[in-house]
């Protein structure tokens, strides 16, 4: 099995405080599971996170990762939500987040 972050994408876009975090980590990762949303077994969803609109959703198979990212739109959609919000799908990086920090601290 691949490593955990390889099957792993970073979702940006989850509309923030509309509902309860546990009722949106269902709607993610219903919609992530879904044939149509090119998703598939689900692991684990991540969210809420430090990051306000940011969820990880980590997939049992490395390849579903690919065919999300091939995805051109995602729209986050539920009968729970009042419209759609489209989602960014990216790959998950270990880096990014402390390359951002390190960017912020240091002065111009």
């Amino acid at each position: 099995q691949a490593a955990k972050s390889a099957r792993t994408v970073v979702i940006t876009g989850v509309p923030d405080g509309l509902l309860h975090n546990d009722v949106m980590t269902d709607i993610l990762m219903i919609h992530f599971q879904m044939s149509k949303n090119n998703g598939g077994d689900v692991e684990e969803v991540m969210y809420p996170t430090r990051r306000k609109g940011v969820a990880y959703v980590t997939f049992e198979d490395q390849e579903v990762v690919e065919s999300v990212l091939k995805k051109g739109e995602h729209r986050l959609e539920d009968k729970r939500l009042s419209r759609y919000y489209p989602l960014k799908v990216t790959r998950y990086c270990e880096n990014v987040s402390s390359f951002i920090t390190y960017l912020v601290v240091l002065p111009l």
